[in-house]
C-alpha cells in the first residue's frame, strides 16, 4: 500500500513542527476510487486525475475504520456547492443504521459555498468547517468560488479541529451539548471509531490529494503514577481511605428508582447500615489498592457523588474464576469476568471483559468487539465515555463498545436516569481496584 511520510506543521495547531506521521493516501489522481473507497462509487468520477461528485452523489466510505486520525484534502466548490464529510460513520451495510444519514447516525462536517445567496439564512452551525448539528466554525477562511482549499481535520477522541487554508477554524470537544435548535442531528456524535465519509449533496464539487495518518491512542490507560490523576481529571480513589466513596444501599433499595422514593431520615439510616457494610470488607492494601474481600454479606461501592455525562479511567484486578463489573448511573452494567472461567462460558465469559452484559432489547454493546483480557490476577484498565445514554469502552487501550445505548434493566422501556452514582460491584468474589479518575463533561 503506498504510503507517505508528511511533516506536520505547526498552523495546524496540533503539535511542535518536526512531529512525523505517517500518511496513507487515499486518492491522488491516479488511482481507481475503488482502491480505498465503498458505496455509491457511480455518484463520483474521475475527471483528469480529479475526483468530482456527480448528480446523484450519495455517499462514498473508507474501506477501512478509524478512530484517531489526521484527514487531508483540497476541495473546489461550484457556486452553492454543497457535501459533507462524516468523521467516524458506521458502515453503509451496518442494518442498525439503515436509511439514517450520515449527518444523524455520525455527523458532518460541512463542506459548502457559503457565499451563495440561498445560504444567507443558515445557521451558525450550518456554514462551511462547522461540525453539523453541534458547533459553528469561524468564517473567511474560505477561497473564492472555482479556486482550490486545502483543508485538515485533526480528530482525537472527542477533539476535533479543522483547519482550512491555514487557518484555524474550529477548535471544539464533539460531546458538548448540542445546539437546542440541532434536532436529531448528530446522535452519533460520540462514536469513537467508523468510517470516513463524502457525503454527496449535489453534483461539481471536486476533491484531490486525499490522504490519511492514524494517530497514537495514549489517554485510554493513564501514564500518571498510581492514583495520580491525568491532567484534566479528578481522582475519586486516594489509595489511602475511603474518601468519595460509600456503600450502595441494600437490597431492595441498591436500585435507583427504589431509592428515590425514600424519604430523607429512611435513606439516612439505611444509608448507616450500608456504610457499615462497605466498612466491613471494602479496605485498601498497603500497595495502596482498593480491595473488596469477597465474603458473604459484602456488598458493592458507590460514590457518594452522582454523575451525568463523563469520562471515566478505572483499573482493576480479579482473582481466577472471579466476577464483578462497573454500574453507570446505577445501572448494570460494565461486565468484569474471568475469560479463562469455563462454568461462565455459558454466559459469555470467553467472549471477554467490557460488554455492556445487560443490554438485551438492541443487543448493541453486550459482547466486546474484540477480547482484551489480561488474565486472571493481573490488571486490567478500564477507559469509559458515557454521554446522554450512549458508551464507549476501551479495555487495555482497545476499542470493545463503540456508542452503543445503555439499556435501563431495572424499568424496561424508561430512560435511564440522567444522573447517578457509580458502582463498583460485589459479586462474591474477591476484586481490586485502582486508578479511579472522572472527568465530567457537559450535559
Amino acid at each position: 500500500m503506498k504510503k507517505i511520510l508528511i511533516l506536520i506543521v505547526l498552523i495546524s495547531g496540533m503539535g511542535c513542527a518536526g512531529n512525523k506521521l505517517d500518511f496513507e493516501v487515499l486518492f491522488n489522481g491516479q488511482q481507481d476510487i475503488s482502491n480505498h473507497w465503498i458505496g455509491n462509487l457511480k455518484g463520483y468520477k474521475v475527471v483528469d486525475g480529479v475526483m468530482v461528485t456527480q448528480k446523484a452523489a450519495g455517499n462514498i466510505y473508507t474501506k477501512k475504520e478509524y478512530q484517531d486520525y489526521v484527514f487531508r484534502f483540497e476541495f473546489k466548490l461550484p457556486p452553492g456547492g454543497n457535501n459533507g464529510l462524516g468523521l467516524r460513520a458506521p458502515h453503509p451495510s451496518d442494518k442498525r443504521f439503515k436509511g439514517r444519514d450520515v449527518a444523524y447516525n455520525n455527523f458532518e462536517l460541512q463542506i459548502l459555498d457559503d457565499s451563495a445567496p440561498k445560504y444567507k439564512k443558515l445557521k451558525d452551525w450550518q456554514f462551511h468547517g462547522s461540525a453539523y448539528g453541534i458547533a459553528a466554525a469561524k468564517k473567511g477562511a474560505l477561497k473564492p468560488v472555482g479556486e482550490w482549499n486545502v483543508e485538515e481535520v485533526y480528530y482525537k477522541g472527542n477533539h476535533l479541529k479543522v483547519t482550512v487554508n491555514g487557518t484555524l477554524i474550529l477548535d471544539v470537544d464533539v460531546s458538548q451539548k448540542k445546539p437546542s435548535n440541532a434536532g436529531k442531528l448528530a446522535q452519533g456524535r460520540n462514536r469513537a471509531a467508523g468510517h470516513v465519509a463524502f457525503a454527496g449533496h449535489g453534483s461539481g464539487i471536486a476533491f484531490r490529494n486525499v490522504s490519511i495518518a492514524v494517530l497514537e491512542d495514549d489517554y485510554t490507560v493513564p501514564t500518571t503514577a498510581d492514583n495520580v490523576a491525568p491532567e484534566g481529571f479528578t481522582a475519586l480513589f486516594n489509595g489511602k481511605d475511603l474518601s468519595n466513596w460509600q456503600g450502595v444501599l441494600l437490597k431492595p433499595n441498591d436500585k435507583p428508582h427504589v431509592r428515590a422514593k425514600l424519604k430523607p431520615a429512611a435513606k439516612a439510616s439505611l444509608q448507616v447500615k450500608a456504610n457499615k457494610t462497605m466498612k466491613a470488607h471494602w479496605s485498601i492494601t498497603d500497595k495502596g489498592e482498593l480491595f473488596f474481600d469477597g465474603k458473604k454479606g459484602g456488598f458493592s461501592l458507590a460514590t457518594m457523588k452522582k454523575y451525568g455525562n463523563f469520562e471515566f479511567h478505572v483499573s482493576w484486578k480479579i482473582a481466577t474464576n472471579s466476577d464483578s463489573g462497573i454500574y453507570l448511573r446505577g445501572l448494570p452494567q460494565v461486565q468484569i469476568w474471568d475469560t479463562e472461567n469455563k462454568k461462565a462460558h455459558k454466559h459469555g465469559a470467553d467472549k471477554g471483559s467490557g460488554g455492556l452484559w445487560n443490554n438485551k432489547a438492541t443487543g448493541l454493546g453486550r459482547w466486546p468487539l474484540v477480547m482484551a483480557d489480561k488474565p486472571a490476577g493481573q490488571w486490567n484498565h478500564f477507559y469509559i465515555r458515557m454521554v446522554e445514554d450512549r458508551i464507549s469502552i476501551w479495555l487495555n487501550s482497545k476499542l470493545i463498545v463503540n456508542d452503543a445505548p445503555l439499556e435501563n434493566l431495572w424499568q424496561k422501556g424508561v430512560p435511564i436516569p440522567t444522573s447517578e452514582q457509580i458502582e463498583l460491584q460485589c459479586h462474591g468474589d474477591p476484586v481490586w481496584f485502582k486508578n479511579i479518575y472522572i472527568k465530567e463533561l457537559s450535559k
